[in-house]
């Protein structure tokens, strides 16, 4: 693959990471870059990889998903080389963001993950994140594994309901 052509794909990269304040899945920025067809998956890896190896970009891998934020360094390499990118994909990219940023935002606000502790106690620590905040960070002791996978499977649907009994129960005065 030519030199310019990989910039590019980390351009388009940087400039989606620069238009939302929250880490997006590395399925995310898959998903949407082999839907408008600008390259291939392997190159979308390879661009990734290289971002975080160039330290452009910071990834978290939390249950078996990558999330990733551009730092202060791509920001200011994307500030010097913006208009690399066409208008055409800025614009594509900026449309796809406003229809679907709250779709994007919730898929990685509610995390959930386990480990274990000590023989037959997992721990499950389930939060909400609003931009760099945890709204709710809940840590369940469990006794197996699959108890604790159920938990994390079920935090995402039920997480609003959980928060809304937690604080409506510690706010009542009964």
């Amino acid at each position: 693959m030519q030199s310019e052509t990989l910039m590019l794909y980390k351009l388009i990269i940087l400039y989606i990471l620069d238009r939302v304040d929250f880490p997006i899945t590395n399925g995310q920025l898959t998903n949407f870059i082999l839907e408008k067809e600008y390259t291939n998956y392997f190159n979308i890896q390879q661009a990734i990889s290289e971002l975080v190896d160039d330290q452009f970009i910071t990834g978290e891998t939390i249950r078996n998903s990558s999330l990733y934020q551009i730092t202060d360094a791509g920001h200011e390499t994307l500030s010097f080389f913006t208009t690399t990118i066409s208008s055409a994909i800025r614009e594509e990219i900026d449309t796809y963001l406003k229809d679907h940023k709250y779709s994007l935002r919730e898929e990685v606000s509610t995390l959930a993950d386990y480990y274990e502790k000590k023989k037959d106690e997992y721990v499950a620590r389930l939060r909400v994140m609003e931009r760099d905040s945890a709204i709710i960070d809940l840590s369940l002791s469990v006794p197996t594994e699959t108890e604790a996978n159920v938990v994390c499977n079920n935090w995402r649907k039920k997480s609003s309901d959980i928060y809304a009994y937690v604080v409506s129960t510690l706010m009542s005065d009964e």
